[in-house]
């Protein structure tokens, strides 16, 4: 056959070489029956690995249709094993994820924030929940007699009760002296140390002008309630040591008044005056201003101050427990007269 000729003379060079390293005669130009059955035992055997190793291809084709050739392939699936391979690739977002293994390692427990213990003792005692329903402001006496021990107590009172109503308001409260000017920086105080660095800086000094910074701070807020009457009820905390160099009686009668004819609940606006240190003159004066009210007024009116001489002993410092006392009884009070009224009224 023509085909069998040219591949036995494509292989004869090689079995030329053969034989004249192991024989020394001349070939002969026409290859030898062993030759050519040497040739077809090769082919054969070049012919059966290439026969075997396409149908292994094929095989193996047939077995894994797709191989993965990147890292988004899916590989192939395997028979199961004792102990089943990881998946290496990442499952679709558009497939729900696999349930949770009941070998899979617990979730590291959750650890709640500290608390310090003035927040959460405000936050759990029920006590100051009226804090919620009110703004509160407090007024400073900053005239020179408080100077000492007065303003240190005064500001550590109100170091302690900041962080209390901040719990109830998250509006902080404001602060206002009588000396020193108005500022911003005094407004919606929400913590303790932002009060320190305000006493640190404010001097006492001067007079006890506490009637005309009353009116400074009511007479805006009665003009805001009368056009607005869902406006949050005000408390005013003041912290004086000595009798007012001005009149106080005024402000407070006119506020009164105005209230009254908005008929504006009992609580809307209260006042409480807290006297530290032990001058007479002071004391004297804090009481006709909370059992006189009405006879100075010419008539009745609503009663919205009530005063406090610290009488503690000698070294009891004014602490914000106290304070925050009164100002609730004094918010309970109004809230129990104003309901007697409305029993009478039946």
């Amino acid at each position: 056959m023509p085909l069998a000729v040219v591949s036995f003379h494509m292989i004869l060079p090689i079995h030329i070489s053969f034989t004249q390293k192991t024989s020394p005669r001349t070939p002969s130009p026409y290859p030898s029956p062993t030759a050519i059955n040497m040739n077809r035992s090769f082919l054969g055997s070049i012919k059966d690995r290439l026969s075997r190793k396409k149908s292994s291809t094929e095989s193996n084709s047939t077995r894994s249709p797709s191989m993965p050739n990147s890292k988004h392939s899916i590989a192939a699936s395997t028979a199961p094993t004792r102990r089943p391979a990881m998946n290496a690739f990442p499952t679709p977002a558009t497939e729900p994820p696999p349930a949770y293994s009941p070998t899979a390692p617990a979730p590291a427990p959750v650890v709640a924030p500290a608390m310090s213990s003035t927040s959460t003792s405000a936050v759990n005692d029920d006590r100051y929940a009226f804090l919620t329903s009110f703004d509160t402001v407090f007024l400073i006496d900053d005239s020179g007699s408080m100077a000492g021990r007065s303003w240190r107590e005064t500001a550590k009172a109100l170091e302690a009760i900041t962080p209390i109503c901040v719990a109830h308001d998250i509006d902080g409260i404001d602060i206002y002296f009588l000396n020193e000017k108005d500022n911003a920086w005094y407004h919606n105080i929400t913590s303790a140390a932002t009060v320190s660095e305000i006493f640190s800086a404010v001097r006492p000094r001067g007079g006890t002008p506490t009637g005309q910074r009353l009116n400074q701070i009511l007479k805006p807020y009665l003009t805001s309630l009368a056009i607005n009457s869902e406006m949050k009820p005000l408390n005013i905390i003041v912290i004086t040591d000595g009798e007012p160099s001005d009149d106080v009686e005024s402000p407070i009668i006119d506020a009164a008044k105005k209230l009254d004819k908005m008929d504006a609940p009992a609580w809307q606006v209260g006042i409480q005056f807290f006297q530290v240190g032990r001058e007479p003159g002071a004391r004297e004066h804090l009481r006709q201003l909370d059992d006189e009210l009405a006879v100075l007024a010419g008539g009745e009116v609503r009663d919205i101050v009530d005063t406090v001489p610290w009488r503690g002993e000698e070294d009891q410092e004014l602490n914000s427990e106290g304070i925050l006392k009164v100002v609730l009884g004094s918010v309970n009070r109004r809230l129990d007269r104003k309901r007697s009224k409305e029993l009478y009224r039946k």
